[in-house]
């Protein structure tokens, strides 16, 4: 009890000191290390799916705390398709409830958080496709915060498609090739009308970025923790934050 009272201060006086500075206004976030996590507690590893969904509701609290307006997370990989079909329906039916929580959930609506579900949904179940579709209309009208959800995922994939459909636009007239600027092709992405993410965090001690978010990650900071994803605390998600702020303090940024 005396430690947990402890811990609860630190975490506190931490985040005081967080919002005394700039925090980002985009975190992106690769959640990785479920199945060691499990695996490690002699559980089944997919279990550690379920703990690591539990942990995904709790990050959107503390992006309300700190005051981060844009959190989005790896959920589903185009690659994760290629896993074994038991845990994969696992993942599906996970993100389905998952879905249908947040499009219930009133911190969602109370916080007026926009949901963006970015991916290839058309390579989705039919019933996930339109749960993620049902919850994008319900908040596409809130602005206070944006979470968004990468499903069915690929960051090469999404620059090829951006490339066919300014290609299409090239040759129907309606672009010329020396208008294709950064700025352009930005606007043919999943991401289009978002800030390019200030900071990705990966979890588990993995240091790579796994074809997530390849275009926008140009200028980000990045930040690797050796916690797995369901074992990941307030304080390191806190720590994650200042490390980003001292580093833009001595670039002067």
């Amino acid at each position: 009890f005396i430690t947990k009272k402890i811990d609860k201060l630190r975490d506190n006086k931490l985040l005081e000191q967080i919002k005394h500075n700039p925090v980002p206004e985009h975190v992106a976030i690769i959640m990785d290390g479920n199945r060691r996590f499990a695996s490690e507690l002699g559980l089944d590893p997919n279990i550690g799916h379920v703990f690591g969904k539990d942990k995904l509701e709790q990050v959107l609290e503390w992006c309300f705390d700190v005051g981060i307006k844009n959190l989005t997370v790896y959920a589903f990989s185009t690659e994760n398709f290629q896993r074994d079909s038991n845990e994969v329906k696992i993942l599906m039916n996970l993100c389905k409830d998952e879905l249908k929580k947040a499009s219930k959930d009133s911190r969602i609506h109370k916080n007026k958080v926009r949901i963006r579900v970015i991916g290839r949904l058309d390579s989705l179940p039919k019933d996930i496709s339109e749960s993620a579709q049902y919850v994008v209309d319900q908040t596409k009208h809130y602005d206070n915060y944006s979470f968004n959800i990468a499903v069915a995922y690929g960051g090469r994939e999404e620059i090829i498609q951006a490339i066919q459909q300014i290609a299409n636009e090239v040759k129907d007239g309606k672009i010329e090739i020396e208008d294709i600027k950064e700025s352009l092709v930005s606007k043919y992405l999943y991401t289009n009308g978002l800030p390019d993410p200030d900071i990705i965090l990966r979890t588990s001690g993995e240091e790579r970025i796994s074809n997530f978010l390849l275009w926008q990650l140009a200028y980000s900071e990045l930040y690797f923790s050796d916690v797995y994803w369901p074992a990941f605390q307030k304080r390191d998600f806190l720590r994650a934050i200042r490390t980003y702020q001292q580093r833009r303090r001595r670039f002067g940024r």
